[in-house]
């Protein structure tokens, strides 16, 4: 029974300490930040050279 009661305590301890819960969300801001970044690189990559460094490239 003492057993069973530790047990539950411990359940219950865990599910509500939130300390690690903002780096979580952290993370996740991180990553979606990151993929958008590479998305748009690789989308505009080779437009953005032909249109942008190939130009500036003929000028010098």
């Amino acid at each position: 029974m003492r057993t069973k009661v530790i047990v539950l305590r411990a359940i219950c301890t865990f599910s509500c300490n939130e300390r690690g819960t903002t780096a979580i969300e952290y993370a996740l801001v991180a990553a979606g930040v990151a993929a958008t970044i590479a998305a748009t690189v690789f989308g505009l990559g080779d437009s953005v050279k032909t249109t942008l460094y190939d130009k500036i490239a003929q000028l010098l």
